[in-house]
């Protein structure tokens, strides 16, 4: 069996966990203001929809899916991205698992049907940790998303987006549709699942929900279950996308430019986007310098870190959805391996793969000390091993030569 792949060229850039393209120097960083920015419009929702230029994606009809919660799904469609070629043997496949508001473009330029280049570049691809001249590697864009999987965006039974009737989703059922996928791409087993963020905790519960089909996991930057604080900051950005007047209940596909929810889906990316950072690099980079050209002091203008804020917050909001991103972060407070399973500890300890874990010295969101758990508890994690970073959470890829070279030695 063999699927098309597709490897982009080499780039040293660093991106964020957006996607986003970011430099990665500590200093200061000076982005452009909301008064110079371009005057179009932020459209009500920037979800890939049927129509739109495919891009390198590939669908998949997975069929109808009953969801942990009790909700239903009479059709699920799945995007997907493929790199190398799969063996004969079929033992060569890697399956890569995005974070919260990435894709399945984890490698590539960007160009019509994808906003951003890919936010992986340097783990896969030819001669790359992950090498796609040897793996075949698959990256799905995750049940509930906005970037061609069925999601929030995507047409109801009745002809109408789904928007907020969409069902609430678990981790447990965004694995249940990546094996699916599996299925129908004839995959036996995967050689790694690999993910951080959001994506690791895909990364566990593939482990104990299919544990005959995974060979090696890597969950990086992640944790075994969301705790209190992780849902405390996940708490203020629902509430500020549902508190935007222009959310209109989740029923805003068929608003005008400029007239959706982009504002609340806007404060939801600047909490985020502070807890992926450490208050070092923030201060170190920005500290209390004025946004050029503004005045803090009396004057109503910026810090610069309120401006760089304030831009991450317009570009997430051009290329995401705020349905998808409620959706998304629930899913993520629904996180914890070990309910209905007697525990962390004993989830986690009939996983049988063997386990590369990875924490990110700073990372203020997700705690390094959440790594030694998970790490304990798999009968074959080696112990944690930490990526050294001034960047806190974002570590996971803008340290790309350390995280290379744990997953390059991984795999063998």
């Amino acid at each position: 069996m063999s699927l098309p792949g597709r490897v982009a060229a080499h780039t040293s850039t660093h991106v964020d966990t957006t996607g986003e393209v970011r430099g990665g120097a500590v200093g200061l960083h000076v982005v452009q203001t909301q008064a110079t920015a371009a005057p179009d419009l932020v459209p009500a929702s920037a979800a890939w929809r049927p129509g739109d230029p495919a891009g390198d994606r590939l669908f998949v009809e997975l069929g109808a899916m009953d969801l942990e919660a009790g909700g239903h799904l009479p059709a699920v469609t799945m995007a997907y991205e493929t790199w190398g070629t799969l063996s004969p043997s079929g033992d060569n496949a890697v399956l890569v698992l995005h974070a919260l508001t990435g894709d399945s473009h984890v490698t590539g330029p960007a160009g019509p049907g994808h906003p951003t280049a890919g936010w992986w570049q340097s783990l896969v691809g030819p001669g790359r940790p992950i090498d796609t001249d040897r793996w075949f590697v698959v990256a799905p864009n995750v049940l509930g998303g906005c970037q061609g999987t069925t999601g929030p965006a995507s047409t109801a039974p009745d002809g109408r987006p789904w928007g907020g009737r969409f069902p609430y989703v678990t981790v447990r059922d965004q694995v249940a549709a990546e094996i699916a996928l599996t299925d129908a791409l004839g995959i036996r087993d995967w050689a790694l699942v690999v993910g951080a963020s959001a994506g690791g905790m895909r990364v566990l519960e593939w482990a104990v929900m299919a544990p005959d089909r995974v060979r090696r996991i890597a969950p990086i930057a992640t944790t075994a279950q969301t705790t209190g604080d992780q849902i405390a900051w996940a708490h203020a950005q629902i509430a500020a996308i549902r508190g935007d007047a222009r959310f209109r209940g989740g029923d805003y596909y068929d608003a005008a430019d400029g007239d959706g929810p982009h504002v609340g889906l806007g404060v939801a990316r600047q909490i985020a986007h502070t807890t992926y950072r450490s208050a070092l690099e923030l201060d170190e980079r920005f500290g209390r310098t004025p946004q050029p050209g503004e005045q803090p002091l009396g004057g109503g203008g910026r810090f610069a870190v309120q401006s760089y804020l304030d831009h991450h917050a317009g570009k997430l909001a051009r290329r995401f959805d705020a349905n998808t991103y409620l959706v998304l972060t629930e899913s993520i407070l629904s996180h914890d391996v070990g309910r209905g399973r007697g525990g962390v500890a004993a989830a986690l300890a009939q996983a049988p793969a063997e386990a590369l874990v990875v924490a990110v010295d700073t990372d203020r969101l997700y705690l390094p000390s959440q790594s030694d758990t998970m790490a304990a508890a798999l009968p074959h994690a080696d112990g944690v091993h930490l990526i050294r970073s001034d960047f806190g959470h974002d570590g996971f890829l803008i340290e790309e030569d350390q995280v290379g070279a744990l997953v390059r030695e991984f795999l063998g």
